[in-house]
């Protein structure tokens, strides 16, 4: 028996890199999976692949940001296979590269709606479904730039933090039930996200890593897949490195 037989996960930016690393992760252990992702070629690609390799998935189409996406990721989710077990918020943007008195106010409000209110949203309404059966898994991806702050980058910076923030008070709010929540805040890994970044910004990023490199979809998906799980039992509103070295608190 695998440790997600029979559960069910919502992964939101499933369609490509460290969601869909996550997804097939989760999914090589058990789990159906509910691919969230605004970009439909990605997300079908994904939940062929997904498909070709064993696992059951639902596709939701839409921004995170819209309280719409995280309303139909549930009814989906509990529609097909009745419940919710695990949920990883995932989806997120890096932003464009430059100081705050560059930035436009929008750009702010634009990273904030994908990386905080995204999260927000889909705790809002996923959370309850776990309650009804007093079990949940939650893992939120932060961002080392979230605890220390990356020049050039203060919405991803600022809406990190906020990710940080929100897990810890919603750990604490959900610590006497059987729900437990986390986040973890990795450095630089290397997907397409960095597609969005200059070569400075991220000669930057992997200069700040003692082990001198980016790191890998897999190693993250790793240790998400033990925080989504059983296991994890006696953690909640924590914060998880993998850093290469980087994180010093």
């Amino acid at each position: 028996m695998s440790r997600f037989d029979h559960q069910v996960a919502i992964v939101t930016g499933a369609g490509e890199g460290l969601g869909f690393g996550i997804a097939q992760r989760l999914g090589s252990e058990g789990a159906r999976i509910t691919i969230v992702d605004m970009n439909a070629d990605v997300a079908e690609q994904a939940s062929q692949v997904l498909a070709e390799q064993g696992v059951e998935t639902e596709i939701v189409l839409g921004d995170v940001g819209d309280d719409e996406t995280a309303q139909q990721a549930a009814k989906q989710a509990i529609d097909r296979w009745g419940r919710i077990d695990i949920l990883v918020n995932n989806a997120g943007i890096a932003g464009h590269s430059a100081s705050v008195w560059e930035l436009p106010l929008e750009e702010m409000d634009r990273v904030y709606r994908t990386n905080l209110r995204g999260v927000y949203s889909f705790c809002h309404y996923i959370i309850p479904h776990m309650i009804d059966r007093d079990y949940g898994r939650v893992i939120n991806i932060a961002s080392i730039a979230g605890k220390e702050g990356n020049p050039k980058a203060v919405p991803y910076s600022a809406t990190k933090a906020g990710v940080i923030g929100l897990t810890k008070s919603v750990g604490k709010e959900l610590a006497s039930t059987g729900i437990r929540v986390n986040c973890i805040t990795p450095a630089v890994v290397r997907t397409r996200i960095l597609e969005q970044l200059t070569q400075q910004h991220i000669d930057y990023m992997i200069s700040k890593i003692p082990m001198g490199r980016t790191g890998e979809v897999e190693e993250v998906a790793a240790l998400v897949a033990w925080l989504a799980s059983e296991e994890c039992s006696f953690s909640t509103g924590a914060v998880f490195d993998i850093s290469g070295g980087r994180a010093t608190y």
